[in-house]
Protein backbone atom coordinates (compact mmCIF):
# COMPACT_ATOMS: atom_id res chain seq x y z
CA UNK A 1 0.00 0.00 0.00
CA UNK A 2 0.98 3.80 -0.78
CA UNK A 3 2.12 5.70 2.30
CA UNK A 4 -0.98 7.91 1.81
CA UNK A 5 -3.38 4.86 1.84
CA UNK A 6 -1.74 3.60 4.97
CA UNK A 7 -2.19 7.41 6.48
CA UNK A 8 -5.84 7.54 5.04
CA UNK A 9 -6.57 4.07 6.74
CA UNK A 10 -5.39 5.15 10.44
CA UNK A 11 -7.15 8.34 9.96
CA UNK A 12 -10.30 6.39 9.71
CA UNK A 13 -10.06 4.19 12.17
CA UNK A 14 -8.47 6.67 14.90
CA UNK A 15 -11.77 9.10 14.42
CA UNK A 16 -13.76 6.45 14.69
CA UNK A 17 -12.35 4.90 17.99
CA UNK A 18 -12.18 8.74 19.44
CA UNK A 19 -16.00 9.33 19.03
CA UNK A 20 -16.84 5.99 20.39
CA UNK A 21 -14.32 6.88 23.03
CA UNK A 22 -17.00 10.06 24.29
CA UNK A 23 -19.80 7.63 24.40
CA UNK A 24 -18.43 5.09 26.11
CA UNK A 25 -16.81 7.27 29.23
CA UNK A 26 -20.45 8.77 30.27
CA UNK A 27 -21.65 4.99 30.43
CA UNK A 28 -22.77 3.03 33.71
CA UNK A 29 -21.08 0.70 35.36
CA UNK A 30 -24.34 -1.63 34.94
CA UNK A 31 -23.94 -0.99 31.16
CA UNK A 32 -20.03 -2.19 30.77
CA UNK A 33 -20.98 -5.28 32.64
CA UNK A 34 -23.92 -6.04 31.02
CA UNK A 35 -21.52 -5.93 28.02
CA UNK A 36 -18.81 -7.96 29.68
CA UNK A 37 -21.47 -10.81 30.60
CA UNK A 38 -22.80 -10.99 27.18
CA UNK A 39 -19.60 -11.48 25.77
CA UNK A 40 -18.69 -14.19 28.17
CA UNK A 41 -21.50 -15.47 26.61
CA UNK A 42 -21.11 -15.57 23.13
CA UNK A 43 -17.38 -16.57 23.54
CA UNK A 44 -18.94 -19.73 25.06
CA UNK A 45 -21.67 -20.37 21.81
CA UNK A 46 -18.92 -19.85 19.49
CA UNK A 47 -15.75 -22.15 20.86
CA UNK A 48 -15.67 -24.10 18.23
CA UNK A 49 -15.32 -21.43 15.90
CA UNK A 50 -13.18 -19.71 18.17
CA UNK A 51 -10.59 -23.17 17.66
CA UNK A 52 -11.35 -23.82 14.56
CA UNK A 53 -9.60 -20.16 13.42
CA UNK A 54 -6.89 -20.55 15.73
CA UNK A 55 -6.19 -23.57 14.29
CA UNK A 56 -5.50 -21.89 11.33
CA UNK A 57 -3.16 -19.88 13.35
CA UNK A 58 -0.92 -22.82 14.41
CA UNK A 59 -0.63 -24.61 10.95
CA UNK A 60 0.79 -21.48 9.42
CA UNK A 61 3.26 -21.50 12.71
CA UNK A 62 4.23 -25.08 11.97
CA UNK A 63 5.07 -24.41 8.53
CA UNK A 64 7.15 -21.56 9.31
CA UNK A 65 9.09 -23.42 11.81
CA UNK A 66 8.21 -21.35 14.59
CA UNK A 67 9.33 -23.07 17.96
CA UNK A 68 6.64 -25.13 20.07
CA UNK A 69 6.98 -22.46 22.85
CA UNK A 70 5.98 -19.93 20.56
CA UNK A 71 2.73 -22.12 19.50
CA UNK A 72 2.33 -21.89 23.42
CA UNK A 73 1.71 -18.54 22.86
CA UNK A 74 -0.40 -19.32 20.29
CA UNK A 75 -2.77 -21.74 21.19
CA UNK A 76 -6.24 -21.45 22.09
CA UNK A 77 -7.73 -24.66 23.29
CA UNK A 78 -11.01 -25.48 25.51
CA UNK A 79 -9.00 -24.74 28.46
CA UNK A 80 -7.52 -21.71 27.72
CA UNK A 81 -10.61 -20.30 26.51
CA UNK A 82 -11.90 -21.06 29.65
CA UNK A 83 -9.29 -18.74 31.35
CA UNK A 84 -10.31 -16.20 29.06
CA UNK A 85 -14.50 -16.32 30.45
CA UNK A 86 -12.87 -16.21 33.86
CA UNK A 87 -10.61 -13.33 33.63
CA UNK A 88 -13.88 -11.46 32.06
CA UNK A 89 -15.54 -12.52 35.10
CA UNK A 90 -12.93 -11.50 37.54
CA UNK A 91 -12.83 -8.21 35.00
CA UNK A 92 -16.81 -7.83 35.80
CA UNK A 93 -16.45 -8.42 39.47
CA UNK A 94 -13.73 -5.41 39.83
CA UNK A 95 -14.72 -2.10 41.16
CA UNK A 96 -15.16 0.18 37.77
CA UNK A 97 -12.72 3.34 38.88
CA UNK A 98 -14.56 5.74 36.71
CA UNK A 99 -15.20 7.94 39.37
CA UNK A 100 -13.65 7.21 42.27
CA UNK A 101 -12.94 10.20 44.13
CA UNK A 102 -8.68 10.19 44.80
CA UNK A 103 -8.84 13.98 46.71
CA UNK A 104 -11.66 16.10 48.09
CA UNK A 105 -10.87 19.20 50.33
CA UNK A 106 -12.64 22.29 50.96
CA UNK A 107 -10.30 25.43 50.34
CA UNK A 108 -10.41 28.50 53.00
CA UNK A 109 -11.69 30.47 49.94
CA UNK A 110 -14.90 28.38 50.38
CA UNK A 111 -14.04 26.08 46.80
CA UNK A 112 -14.87 22.62 46.97
CA UNK A 113 -12.23 20.29 45.37
CA UNK A 114 -13.34 16.64 43.87
CA UNK A 115 -10.59 15.14 42.20
CA UNK A 116 -12.02 11.74 40.33
CA UNK A 117 -10.62 8.95 38.21
CA UNK A 118 -11.55 9.23 34.01
CA UNK A 119 -11.03 7.24 31.37
CA UNK A 120 -7.56 8.11 29.74
CA UNK A 121 -9.47 8.06 26.22
CA UNK A 122 -8.16 6.09 23.12
CA UNK A 123 -5.63 3.59 23.87
CA UNK A 124 -3.70 1.48 20.90
CA UNK A 125 -1.97 -1.29 22.53
CA UNK A 126 -0.12 -3.09 19.99
CA UNK A 127 1.40 -7.13 20.77
CA UNK A 128 2.54 -10.45 19.60
CA UNK A 129 1.84 -13.99 20.04
CA UNK A 130 -0.59 -14.48 22.34
CA UNK A 131 -4.53 -14.07 20.95
CA UNK A 132 -6.35 -14.16 24.44
CA UNK A 133 -4.49 -10.64 25.12
CA UNK A 134 -6.81 -9.11 22.82
CA UNK A 135 -9.67 -10.42 24.80
CA UNK A 136 -7.89 -8.68 28.44
CA UNK A 137 -6.80 -5.45 26.48
CA UNK A 138 -10.58 -5.15 25.13
CA UNK A 139 -12.70 -5.77 28.34
CA UNK A 140 -9.78 -4.08 30.67
CA UNK A 141 -10.55 -0.82 27.78
CA UNK A 142 -14.34 -0.83 27.96
CA UNK A 143 -14.68 -1.49 31.53
CA UNK A 144 -12.50 1.73 32.17
CA UNK A 145 -14.06 3.82 30.31
CA UNK A 146 -11.93 4.17 27.23
CA UNK A 147 -12.35 2.93 23.17
CA UNK A 148 -9.10 0.83 21.99
CA UNK A 149 -7.21 0.07 19.24
CA UNK A 150 -6.01 -3.45 19.17
CA UNK A 151 -3.17 -3.98 16.00
CA UNK A 152 -1.59 -8.11 16.91
CA UNK A 153 0.70 -9.89 15.27
CA UNK A 154 0.62 -11.68 12.01
CA UNK A 155 1.07 -15.47 13.36
CA UNK A 156 -2.51 -15.02 15.26
CA UNK A 157 -4.24 -12.72 12.58
CA UNK A 158 -7.41 -14.95 12.20
CA UNK A 159 -7.49 -15.69 16.30
CA UNK A 160 -7.58 -11.64 16.85
CA UNK A 161 -10.10 -11.17 14.12
CA UNK A 162 -12.82 -14.16 15.63
CA UNK A 163 -12.06 -12.45 19.05
CA UNK A 164 -12.53 -8.92 18.00
CA UNK A 165 -15.40 -9.55 16.15
CA UNK A 166 -17.25 -11.47 18.66
CA UNK A 167 -16.59 -8.22 20.84
CA UNK A 168 -18.25 -6.32 18.96
CA UNK A 169 -21.19 -8.65 18.89
CA UNK A 170 -21.64 -8.24 22.64
CA UNK A 171 -21.34 -4.24 22.09
CA UNK A 172 -24.50 -4.06 19.42
CA UNK A 173 -26.36 -6.41 21.62
CA UNK A 174 -26.49 -3.54 23.93
CA UNK A 175 -26.97 -1.04 21.05
CA UNK A 176 -23.30 0.73 21.83
CA UNK A 177 -21.40 1.68 19.14
CA UNK A 178 -18.68 -0.91 18.22
CA UNK A 179 -15.65 1.30 17.28
CA UNK A 180 -14.93 1.70 21.01
CA UNK A 181 -13.11 -1.66 20.32
CA UNK A 182 -11.22 -1.34 16.56
CA UNK A 183 -9.01 -4.25 15.92
CA UNK A 184 -6.24 -3.12 13.02
CA UNK A 185 -6.64 -6.12 10.01
CA UNK A 186 -2.98 -4.98 8.43
CA UNK A 187 -0.60 -6.81 9.87
CA UNK A 188 2.65 -4.71 8.18
CA UNK A 189 4.89 -2.84 10.56
CA UNK A 190 4.61 0.33 8.01
CA UNK A 191 1.13 0.53 8.60
CA UNK A 192 1.40 1.14 12.36
CA UNK A 193 3.49 4.39 11.71
CA UNK A 194 0.88 6.96 10.78
CA UNK A 195 -1.04 6.08 14.05
CA UNK A 196 1.94 6.84 15.72
CA UNK A 197 1.05 11.05 14.58
CA UNK A 198 -2.00 10.95 15.68
CA UNK A 199 -1.73 12.31 19.17
CA UNK A 200 -5.10 14.58 18.42
CA UNK A 201 -6.88 11.35 18.07
CA UNK A 202 -5.04 9.24 20.59
CA UNK A 203 -4.11 9.34 23.67
CA UNK A 204 -1.69 6.50 24.61
CA UNK A 205 0.00 3.90 23.06
CA UNK A 206 1.20 0.72 24.72
CA UNK A 207 3.46 -1.95 22.92
CA UNK A 208 3.79 -5.14 24.04
CA UNK A 209 6.24 -7.94 22.72
CA UNK A 210 9.44 -8.20 21.98
CA UNK A 211 12.94 -5.50 21.48
CA UNK A 212 12.33 -4.63 18.07
CA UNK A 213 8.46 -3.85 18.76
CA UNK A 214 9.55 -1.69 21.51
CA UNK A 215 12.35 0.03 20.36
CA UNK A 216 10.35 0.76 17.04
CA UNK A 217 7.36 2.04 18.37
CA UNK A 218 9.53 4.51 21.09
CA UNK A 219 11.65 5.80 18.00
CA UNK A 220 8.28 6.74 16.05
CA UNK A 221 5.79 7.68 18.59
CA UNK A 222 4.68 11.18 18.78
CA UNK A 223 1.73 9.96 21.74
CA UNK A 224 3.03 8.76 24.90
CA UNK A 225 4.29 4.99 25.32
CA UNK A 226 3.83 2.73 27.93
CA UNK A 227 6.81 0.18 27.20
CA UNK A 228 5.98 -3.35 27.90
CA UNK A 229 9.35 -4.28 27.35
CA UNK A 230 10.86 -7.76 27.68
CA UNK A 231 11.50 -10.13 30.85
CA UNK A 232 15.03 -10.77 31.70
CA UNK A 233 14.31 -12.51 34.73
CA UNK A 234 16.92 -13.65 37.71
CA UNK A 235 16.82 -15.27 41.10
CA UNK A 236 19.40 -15.47 43.23
CA UNK A 237 19.92 -18.92 45.59
CA UNK A 238 21.16 -17.47 48.34
CA UNK A 239 23.70 -19.71 51.22
CA UNK A 240 20.75 -19.85 53.33
CA UNK A 241 18.29 -20.41 50.88
CA UNK A 242 15.76 -23.43 52.15
CA UNK A 243 16.17 -26.64 50.07
CA UNK A 244 13.19 -27.41 50.46
CA UNK A 245 11.48 -24.43 48.18
CA UNK A 246 14.34 -24.26 45.40
CA UNK A 247 14.35 -26.82 43.28
CA UNK A 248 10.04 -26.76 43.48
CA UNK A 249 10.58 -22.70 42.91
CA UNK A 250 12.99 -22.60 40.31
CA UNK A 251 11.07 -25.40 38.06
CA UNK A 252 7.92 -23.57 38.53
CA UNK A 253 9.90 -20.41 37.53
CA UNK A 254 11.46 -21.98 34.28
CA UNK A 255 9.08 -24.35 32.91
CA UNK A 256 4.95 -23.85 33.97
CA UNK A 257 5.26 -21.23 30.70
CA UNK A 258 9.28 -20.95 29.17
CA UNK A 259 7.48 -18.80 26.31
CA UNK A 260 6.37 -15.70 28.72
CA UNK A 261 7.87 -12.78 29.98
CA UNK A 262 8.26 -13.67 33.83
CA UNK A 263 9.54 -17.26 33.63
CA UNK A 264 13.10 -17.34 34.99
CA UNK A 265 16.28 -16.54 32.55
CA UNK A 266 19.24 -15.84 34.62
CA UNK A 267 19.70 -18.07 37.51
CA UNK A 268 22.70 -16.79 40.35
CA UNK A 269 23.65 -19.29 42.66
CA UNK A 270 25.76 -18.20 46.16
CA UNK A 271 28.85 -20.21 45.73
CA UNK A 272 28.06 -21.91 49.13
CA UNK A 273 25.02 -23.40 48.21
CA UNK A 274 25.30 -26.55 49.09
CA UNK A 275 22.60 -28.94 46.66
CA UNK A 276 23.71 -27.40 43.29
CA UNK A 277 24.24 -30.85 41.76
CA UNK A 278 21.03 -31.96 42.84
CA UNK A 279 19.22 -28.24 41.43
CA UNK A 280 21.30 -28.92 37.72
CA UNK A 281 19.77 -32.61 37.77
CA UNK A 282 16.10 -31.54 38.44
CA UNK A 283 15.93 -28.97 36.01
CA UNK A 284 17.92 -31.22 33.48
CA UNK A 285 15.05 -33.78 34.50
CA UNK A 286 12.85 -31.21 32.86
CA UNK A 287 14.71 -30.78 29.47
CA UNK A 288 16.03 -27.44 30.81
CA UNK A 289 18.86 -26.14 28.58
CA UNK A 290 22.00 -25.13 31.19
CA UNK A 291 24.70 -22.64 30.27
CA UNK A 292 27.05 -22.69 33.04
CA UNK A 293 30.27 -21.27 33.67
CA UNK A 294 33.59 -23.67 33.09
CA UNK A 295 33.38 -24.66 36.56
CA UNK A 296 30.16 -25.69 36.87
CA UNK A 297 30.05 -27.98 33.63
CA UNK A 298 30.95 -30.92 35.38
CA UNK A 299 28.23 -30.56 37.83
CA UNK A 300 25.61 -31.20 34.82
CA UNK A 301 25.22 -34.09 32.25
CA UNK A 302 24.08 -31.80 28.78
CA UNK A 303 25.48 -28.09 30.11
CA UNK A 304 27.07 -25.67 28.14
CA UNK A 305 29.33 -22.91 28.29
CA UNK A 306 27.92 -19.66 29.15
CA UNK A 307 28.71 -17.01 27.41
CA UNK A 308 28.31 -13.32 28.37
CA UNK A 309 25.60 -12.05 26.32
CA UNK A 310 23.44 -14.57 27.53
CA UNK A 311 23.10 -13.07 30.09
CA UNK A 312 21.33 -10.33 28.87
CA UNK A 313 18.39 -12.59 26.09
CA UNK A 314 15.13 -13.16 26.93
CA UNK A 315 14.98 -16.96 25.28
CA UNK A 316 11.55 -17.82 26.06
CA UNK A 317 12.34 -21.12 25.70
CA UNK A 318 13.73 -23.59 27.83
CA UNK A 319 17.69 -22.85 27.92
CA UNK A 320 18.87 -21.05 31.58
CA UNK A 321 21.74 -18.97 31.69
CA UNK A 322 23.76 -19.57 35.39
CA UNK A 323 26.33 -17.48 36.97
CA UNK A 324 28.03 -18.04 40.64
CA UNK A 325 28.84 -15.11 42.96
CA UNK A 326 30.41 -15.29 46.49
CA UNK A 327 27.68 -12.99 47.83
CA UNK A 328 24.76 -10.90 47.75
CA UNK A 329 27.07 -7.90 47.50
CA UNK A 330 28.67 -9.51 44.24
CA UNK A 331 24.81 -10.32 42.84
CA UNK A 332 23.19 -7.28 42.91
CA UNK A 333 25.56 -5.65 40.19
CA UNK A 334 25.16 -8.64 38.46
CA UNK A 335 21.82 -8.43 38.46
CA UNK A 336 21.75 -4.83 37.81
CA UNK A 337 23.89 -5.00 34.99
CA UNK A 338 21.47 -7.35 33.06
CA UNK A 339 17.75 -6.92 34.00
CA UNK A 340 14.92 -5.25 31.70
CA UNK A 341 13.95 -4.27 34.86
CA UNK A 342 10.79 -7.07 35.16
CA UNK A 343 11.43 -9.38 38.00
CA UNK A 344 13.71 -10.11 40.19
CA UNK A 345 13.42 -12.98 42.73
CA UNK A 346 15.61 -14.00 45.78
CA UNK A 347 15.19 -17.60 47.43
CA UNK A 348 17.09 -16.90 51.32
CA UNK A 349 15.93 -17.19 54.92
CA UNK A 350 18.50 -13.74 55.43
CA UNK A 351 16.16 -10.89 56.76
CA UNK A 352 18.95 -9.30 56.24
CA UNK A 353 19.72 -10.15 52.32
CA UNK A 354 15.88 -10.00 52.08
CA UNK A 355 16.76 -6.55 52.92
CA UNK A 356 19.44 -5.34 50.89
CA UNK A 357 17.43 -7.47 47.92
CA UNK A 358 14.39 -5.05 48.00
CA UNK A 359 16.32 -1.93 49.10
CA UNK A 360 19.20 -2.02 46.34
CA UNK A 361 17.15 -3.39 43.18
CA UNK A 362 14.96 -1.30 41.06
CA UNK A 363 12.58 -3.55 39.30
CA UNK A 364 8.89 -3.43 38.53
CA UNK A 365 8.58 -6.88 40.87
CA UNK A 366 10.93 -8.39 43.46
CA UNK A 367 10.53 -11.57 44.75
CA UNK A 368 11.12 -13.60 48.08
CA UNK A 369 11.09 -16.57 48.54
CA UNK A 370 8.14 -17.95 45.43
CA UNK A 371 7.79 -18.86 42.03
CA UNK A 372 8.74 -15.39 39.40
CA UNK A 373 5.36 -16.79 37.63
CA UNK A 374 3.40 -14.22 39.88
CA UNK A 375 4.14 -11.26 38.25
CA UNK A 376 0.99 -11.55 36.83
CA UNK A 377 -2.41 -9.29 36.60
CA UNK A 378 -4.33 -11.98 36.95
CA UNK A 379 -2.31 -13.17 40.15
CA UNK A 380 -2.31 -9.93 41.30
CA UNK A 381 -6.17 -9.83 41.66
CA UNK A 382 -5.80 -7.31 38.63
CA UNK A 383 -8.42 -9.81 36.80
CA UNK A 384 -6.22 -9.28 33.47
CA UNK A 385 -3.34 -6.95 32.77
CA UNK A 386 -2.82 -4.58 29.15
CA UNK A 387 1.05 -6.09 29.75
CA UNK A 388 3.57 -5.61 32.29
CA UNK A 389 5.56 -1.81 32.64
CA UNK A 390 8.99 -2.23 32.69
CA UNK A 391 9.39 2.11 32.99
CA UNK A 392 8.16 4.12 35.60
CA UNK A 393 5.39 6.62 34.12
CA UNK A 394 2.89 6.33 34.63
CA UNK A 395 2.15 2.70 35.77
CA UNK A 396 5.10 0.27 36.67
CA UNK A 397 3.76 -3.77 36.82
CA UNK A 398 1.11 -5.19 35.63
CA UNK A 399 -1.47 -2.27 33.97
CA UNK A 400 -4.76 -3.39 35.02
CA UNK A 401 -8.22 -1.29 35.29
CA UNK A 402 -6.84 1.42 37.42
CA UNK A 403 -4.00 2.49 35.15
CA UNK A 404 -6.57 2.62 32.02
CA UNK A 405 -7.56 6.08 34.11
CA UNK A 406 -6.50 9.49 34.53
CA UNK A 407 -8.38 12.34 36.88
CA UNK A 408 -9.87 15.51 36.23
CA UNK A 409 -10.45 17.97 39.32
CA UNK A 410 -13.83 18.99 39.58
CA UNK A 411 -14.25 22.83 41.17
CA UNK A 412 -17.27 24.18 42.60
CA UNK A 413 -17.99 27.67 43.84
CA UNK A 414 -20.17 30.38 44.82
CA UNK A 415 -19.02 33.16 42.12
CA UNK A 416 -15.56 33.59 43.99
CA UNK A 417 -12.28 35.42 42.11
CA UNK A 418 -9.12 35.78 42.64
CA UNK A 419 -7.26 38.05 43.96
Amino acid sequence: MSSQTLENAALEIAKKAKEASLNVRSLSTIQKNKVLQNLIQILKESETDIISENKKDMDAGKSKGISDYLLDRLLLDAKRLSNIYKSVEEIINLPDPVGEVVRGATLANGLELSTKRVPIGVVMTIFESRPNVIIDIASLSFKSGNACILRGGSEAFHSNRILSNLFHKALEMEKIDPSCVCFVENTEREAMIPYFQLDHLIDLIVPRGGEALIKFVSGNSKIPVVKHDQGVTNLFVDASANPAIVVPVIINSKTQRPGVCNALENLILHKDYPYTKELFSSLEEKNVQLLVEERLLPLTTKGKLVKEEDYDLEFLDLRLSVKTVSNLEEAIPFIRSHTSGHTECILTESATSIHKFQTKLDSAAIFVNCSTRFHDGGEFGLGAEVGISTGKLHVRGPMGLVHLTTTTTFVTGSGQIRS
